[in-house]
């Protein structure tokens, strides 16, 4: 099986926006600087990109449904927190966006990272139960892409009773979207076991992701990481970028996540943050140097074209097969990734054939 390549556009028409206090941070979308970002990644071979869910940010559904209308090959990775809306709505809007897109969209499930921010959408639940209500919302969205008659629910969180829709989820693939679930926490690796989805979760040590995974791996399910790339000609040329990366942001950056690490209730984005501040390498590859600057998700492979070619292949032979990347910025690492580093994995990938 090949690897798969995704994008997190996050940072679209705004590069510095991960320095900036959210408050700080326009919700306006770009809307120029979004085409050429999907264009870019067209181009690169790229297979979805994430739309992110979050009150600083445009509506993710709204924005890839746009962004759909106006691009040919991309798809859009819409992120989900399932107690803002029911469950039937949700699914009669993706459905739509399937149609006019030619099936077009998946969907990533995140359970919430900060308790604050899910009260401002009247979402008092702790993390566990955020998880149960999850996979309340899963259970009827599966069965209402099913098809097989009206739909009736009754559980803790939803109730639906006789629900039916006249609009299909369409896509020449499949008949429903692909799912993805983004966390590190065991309730996060059981829910993709429920429900077949490929878990999105950071990078750790390779002993402690053998752990993580170990119960996706025995149902055969899938994984990936949510990582940043630094990759440039040599290893050498990749350490100054990235010294380069840490000196821009300065110390405001820090202080910034400093901040939200203390509001988040997010075990990936705790455990990725306090180990930054103990070590700036998991492995050779793996760089955490400016994640006290740019926030939990950036743990970066970080190194040449080749040695970061060979370092995805030896995620793939350990059953990592997908991976969401975020540059700085975005758009020249996305044309060093389809011009360098994709041929490059590719090549190897055909060699083990």
């Amino acid at each position: 099986m090949r690897l798969r390549f995704h994008w997190s556009m996050s940072a679209a028409g705004d590069p510095l926006r991960a320095t900036r206090d959210r408050a700080e941070v326009s919700g306006i979308p770009d809307l120029e600087a979004h085409i050429e970002f999907c264009r870019t990644a067209e181009q690169a071979g790229i297979e979805y990109l994430l739309t992110a869910f979050g009150s600083h940010r445009p509506d993710a559904v709204v924005l890839a449904a746009a962004l759909g209308m106006v691009s040919e090959r991309i798809k859009f990775l819409v992120a989900v927190r399932s107690g803002l809306c029911s469950p039937t709505a949700f699914v009669q809007q993706i459905n739509t966006i399937s149609v006019l897109t030619g099936g077009r969209v998946g969907l990533n499930f995140v359970n919430g990272h900060s308790e604050s921010e899910q009260r401002y959408y009247g979402d008092f639940l702790d993390h566990d139960q955020r998880y149960a209500r999850s996979d309340e919302f899963l259970d009827i969205c599966q069965a209402l892409w099913a098809g097989r008659g009206p739909v009736t629910y009754a559980g803790r969180h939803f109730r639906i009773e006789g629900a039916l829709l006249n609009t299909p989820f369409r896509s020449p693939q499949r008949s429903k979207p692909e799912l993805y679930i983004g966390g590190a926490s065991p309730q996060a690796v059981r829910q993709a076991c429920t429900h077949d989805a490929c878990l999105l979760t950071t990078p750790a040590s390779a002993e402690e992701l053998a752990v993580r995974l170990a119960p996706l791996r025995k149902q055969g399910g899938r994984a990936g990481l949510i990582v940043g790339l630094i990759a440039r000609p040599t290893r050498e040329a990749a350490l100054a970028a990235a010294e380069a990366l840490v000196r821009r942001t300065g110390g405001a950056a820090r202080a910034v996540h400093r901040s939200f690490r203390a509001r988040s209730s997010s075990a990936a984005f705790a455990t990725t943050f306090d180990r930054a501040l103990e070590t700036e390498w998991l492995s050779p590859a793996l760089w955490t140097g400016a994640v006290p600057f740019l926030g939990p998700s950036a743990t970066a492979l970080l190194g040449s074209y080749d040695e970061i070619a060979d370092t995805l292949l030896e995620y793939g032979r350990q059953g990592i097969r997908e991976f969401l990347f975020l540059g700085w910025p975005d758009l020249d690492e996305i044309q060093r990734f389809g011009g360098e580093l994709a041929p490059r994995v590719l090549e190897r990938e055909m060699e083990l054939c």
